[in-house]
């Protein structure tokens, strides 16, 4: 049977370290997986709700937006996956006994694993001005709240929409129009914390932000380079497609500081032997420094630009430009500089241009390890170039294949979820609503926390996520955040964002991916869109955490019609009742969803058009694929000091925290550690087992400080750190981004080391 919340913050002060596993999944995966699965939801319920999960009849996961193959196992779910189905589904509760018991101060001081395993939260609280803790709220006095706020702004620009991946594109399409309607374009997204960069450079280089292959490519690719991303943890069902593509042939290059478990070996448990013996993926690990992908790119471009027949000659006529441009800059790459940039030695790299030149189809597939820098659009754009240069971008088998996190961070985006929207899209919008969008840029994420913090915005109304735990500087934005009026947060569970709140402060309970969701013309479905660009249904098969539970359309459509009141044509009600006719809107203003309601039906779901995929067609500024030549940039060290790249443990999701350990890594019953290179660590007088505090260095002269860190020796690239977020997100400046995409540099942070 379930059992019960933990009471007390676990004590995190004395974690254990052992050698790092060099296999991923297999057996040990299966017991974590129904250990959780227990403690949360209990035997019968586990059962009844696992088997749904990325079925065509079923639910889509809540973790992450790996897509399904047509043929789906019984199974269809990793052990993370797992473990963010049992959160949600969970039989634990969060009620209004519960917020009695514990003021906001109380909150404040807990751990967001013990605040997330405390459960569902069951109705509308608020916390009133001046008020120490939560109290129940009727629903029709939340939703009179955010219009008190909302309707007194000196300007609609003066409030920030958020929104979180796990939200679905009818939620997101609704609360995008209603931003609009109430005449803001601010609305951050957790995009603009991870694949910004990758949005960026993908739409001035081939003409669309997205990735260009399917499922099916990756199984007929004959190489894959897997860069700047650890599958075994963020998208352990990635695995097994690696798998498909290594019994077919393909070779596999992963590109990392740190050696990962999921690509040294993987024991699919899906089959015995796979469990028994599992299969090597990486046929060359090349162990980079941090944020040396840049220049590593480069010289394997200028290597095969300077071999023979090695590039596509009438892709680059017929379907490129500034090829010119590109040849001269690779023509500056210089050996030396290379290797001094990535770590790497020259047989390293000459060995990954072996495998280059000999593979007919290639794929690059990256993740935060390329997108969180401040050259990240430039790392991008040279692997693009890379492509291009092969002709691997609009036939099987080959492309850019950039691995979403959240569930449907995609589909968000595609829903008009996006400060800068297109002029085609509002135009579009405008027609189908016969309002008036405003047109002048809004704000990111970044922007809008430096807007709350110079009191320029006032109301943050956020659809799912945490924003203070996913955010950078940690400080800073939580100051920034106690200065607003009001903060909304729609939510399932508690996080941290609950207790850094504004003068006044909502938390609107909502429906999740598993629970049914009944509206006054019947049950209902939404629909997702997956990293690589399939929409397909989801359904939830269970009774709703609490009777008090509205979904996500519906707190749109409500707040809706509180703010806008009978100046609003637009049918919020009818939205509400009816989710179909969300679908006929979206039909007519998004590209690609004609006969949505059709299509959405279909069990499989429908994939997306893609120009550089389908046609060769690439709808950039010059009409064409545009080969880029940035100057290579890499960081720069000053004495003593180690660049620290924070990242997940393997009991985590973004930034919900299942449990204290981290398998793979050896790590358990803590999270304040912080991996160092040993000969790195013998250099500082870093002792393994010492404790430490990590300190920012940034051209700004802030102290940013992270205290109290055990250190663990681990084989880290030589000058580079590592460590887990949210912990350390008080390190990352606020000011500290990427060119272009404004993304934190969450991967590139300069620090010192003191004496706990």
């Amino acid at each position: 049977m379930a059992t019960k919340p933990p009471t007390g913050d676990p004590v995190q002060d004395a974690p254990q370290v052992t050698p790092p596993k060099h296999a991923a999944a297999g057996l040990p995966a299966i017991g974590h997986t129904l250990r959780i699965a227990q403690q949360q939801m209990g035997l019968a319920r586990t059962a009844r709700t696992l088997l749904k999960v990325n079925q065509k009849d079923g639910f889509d996961c809540p973790g992450c937006a790996w897509p399904e193959g047509d043929k789906r196992h019984t199974a269809e779910f990793c052990e993370n996956g797992a473990k963010a189905v049992a959160e949600e589904a969970t039989l634990r509760r969060v009620t209004p006994e519960f917020f009695a018991a514990h003021p906001l101060a109380d909150l404040a001081t807990r751990s967001g694993y013990w605040l997330g395993q405390q459960g569902r939260i069951t109705q509308p609280m608020y916390l009133p001005e001046g008020g120490d803790r939560y109290e129940a709220v009727s629903w029709e006095r939340a939703f009179a709240i955010i219009a008190e706020e909302l309707t007194a702004l000196d300007s609609p620009d003066e409030a920030l929409f958020y929104t979180s991946g796990r939200t679905s594109n009818e939620a997101a399409f609704l609360f995008q129009l209603f931003a609009r309607e109430f005449g803001t374009n601010n609305l951050p997204d957790c995009s603009n914390m991870c694949h910004e960069s990758s949005g960026s450079a993908l739409t001035e280089t081939i003409g669309i932000g997205k990735g260009s292959v399917s499922l099916e490519d990756l199984h007929q690719a004959e190489l894959i380079i897997v860069a700047g991303q650890n599958p075994g943890t963020n998208h352990p069902r990635m695995l097994s497609a690696l798998e498909q593509a290594k019994a077919a042939g393909a070779k596999i290059i992963s590109v990392n500081p740190l050696p990962e478990a999921g690509l040294e070996r993987f024991k699919n448990p899906q089959t015995p032997l796979g469990m028994l013996r599992g299969t090597a993926l990486n046929d060359l690990f090349l162990q980079i420094r941090i944020g040396g992908d840049q220049a590593l790119f480069r010289l394997l471009n200028k290597l095969v630009i300077e071999t023979e027949g090695a590039t596509d000659e009438a892709f680059i006529r017929e379907h490129t430009h500034g090829y010119e441009d590109l040849a001269a800059a690779a023509q500056e790459a210089d050996w030396d500089e290379t290797l001094t940039a990535t770590g790497l030695t020259r047989p390293e790299i000459e060995r990954a241009l072996a495998m280059i030149l000999a593979s007919k189809r290639t794929i690059v597939c990256w993740a935060m390890g390329l997108t969180q820098h401040k050259h990240s659009v430039a790392t991008i754009r040279e692997v693009v170039n890379l492509l291009l240069l092969r002709g691997d971008i609009g036939r099987p088998g080959a492309g850019v294949c950039p691995v979403r996190g959240h569930s449907n961070v995609q589909g968000d985006r595609t829903m008009g979820i996006f400060e800068r929207p297109a002029p085609a899209f509002l135009d579009a919008l405008d027609k189908e609503f016969g309002i008036t969008s405003p047109r002048g840029h809004g704000y990111d994420v970044v922007r809008s926390i430096q807007a709350m913090r110079d009191g320029h915005a006032k109301v943050l109304f956020a659809m799912g996520g945490n924003f203070v735990g996913a955010t950078p500087d940690t400080d800073v934005t939580e100051a920034a955040i106690r200065r607003t009026a009001l903060t909304v947060h729609v939510s399932t569970k508690l996080n941290r964002s609950h207790a850094v709140t504004g003068r006044r402060a909502l938390i609107l309970p909502t429906l999740g991916r598993t629970d049914k969701d009944v509206q006054a013309t019947g049950r209902q479905f939404v629909t997702v869109e997956d990293s690589m660009g399939m929409v397909h249904a989801s359904r939830g098969n269970l009774a709703p955490a609490s009777p008090h539970l509205l979904s996500e359309p519906a707190i749109v459509a409500r707040t809706a019609r509180a703010v806008l009141g009978s100046a609003s044509a637009t049918p919020w009600e009818e939205f509400e009742r009816d989710y179909a006719t969300v679908r006929d809107r979206i039909s007519r203003v998004v590209p690609g969803f004609e006969d949505f309601n059709t299509r959405a039906a279909r069990p499989e779901g429908f994939r997306l058009p893609h120009a550089p995929r389908d046609e060769r067609r690439f709808p950039t500024r010059t009409g064409k694929a545009n080969f880029t030549a940035a100057p290579v940039e890499y960081p720069h060290l000053p004495q003593g000091r180690l660049l620290l790249q924070t990242l997940r443990s393997h009991d985590q999701y973004n930034t919900t925290i299942y449990g204290l350990d981290d398998r793979y890594r050896g790590i358990t019953g803590g999270r304040r550690v912080v991996m160092v290179n040993p000969a790195d660590a013998a250099e500082l007088g870093l002792a393994d087992g010492s404790y430490t505090d990590l300190v920012g260095e940034w051209k700004d002269g802030v102290e940013r400080r992270a205290p109290g860190f055990r250190v663990v020796h681990y084989p880290t690239a030589r000058g580079c750190a590592a460590a887990y977020y949210p912990e350390t997100n008080v390190l990352v400046p606020l000011d500290s981004t990427a060119d272009t995409s404004n993304t934190p540099a969450s991967k590139s942070v300069v620090v010192r080391f003191e004496p706990a």
